[in-house]
């Protein structure tokens, strides 16, 4: 096997940035992820049963469908209808919102998890529904769901790159446009994976550390 990793330092400045945009995307994607769940979960748990319909039609096309498909639809389906959105609005929200529903379900099986005893201790210290559930309920129910929750945030890096199907500039697009080149793929998908492999370890450290923080302030 005739490798030849010379042709890929001069190349180093586009996939830097390319690592970038995809660390971007998954900081972003992740954020609305969580947001989003969150407020999924508690329209599951307390919305009323009309609303709860309505939100089962959009989870059950993302859950049913594959994300690429899904990132298509939204990109050229709504530039047919007249909405042109940026790729990277459209990369960042598809995924977001996409990982959003899977989040949902966790948060609500933590949600659901936290003792009765704490709803009573909030309203008996003089709090409504809403604050109980802000100050008591969520911050518990998001430690419980941390792990899992993290995981998926780990999935959604790995996923990322399928925003190049629609023309980010994310880390494998980068390799790709240096591939069309030099015409020596191996050697650049042998270096994208192991950036991807530094920026998942990045990413399990940073949330490793925010859980060992969340076990030391309970």
């Amino acid at each position: 096997m005739n490798l030849d990793f010379s042709v890929v330092p001069p190349f180093a400045g586009a996939l830097a940035i390319g690592a970038l945009w995809t660390i971007l995307i998954t900081a972003l994607a992740g954020a609305i992820s969580l947001i989003v769940g969150i407020g999924l979960a508690l329209a599951r748990i307390y919305a009323p049963g009309w609303i709860r319909a309505l939100l089962a039609v959009p989870v059950f096309i993302i859950l049913g469908t594959p994300l690429l498909l899904q990132l298509f639809l939204v990109y050229y389906g709504l530039s047919q209808l007249g909405l042109r959105l940026p790729a990277f609005f459209t990369g960042v929200v598809g995924l977001g919102l996409h990982y959003a529903v899977y989040n949902a379900d966790i948060l609500r099986a933590a949600i659901l998890s936290v003792e009765q005893g704490q709803y009573e201790a909030g309203r008996a210290l003089g709090f409504g529904r809403g604050a109980t559930l802000r100050h008591f309920v969520l911050p518990q129910a998001l430690y419980r769901a941390l792990p899992q929750i993290g995981n998926n945030i780990l999935v959604l890096l790995k996923d990322s790159v399928l925003v190049s199907a629609i023309g980010i500039m994310e880390l494998v697009l980068s390799a790709q446009l240096a591939i069309s080149r030099t015409f020596r793929p191996f050697e650049f998908y042998i270096s994208v994976a192991a950036i991807f492999y530094l920026i998942n370890l990045a990413l399990e450290w940073a949330l490793a550390r925010i859980t060992r923080r969340t076990e030391a302030m309970r």
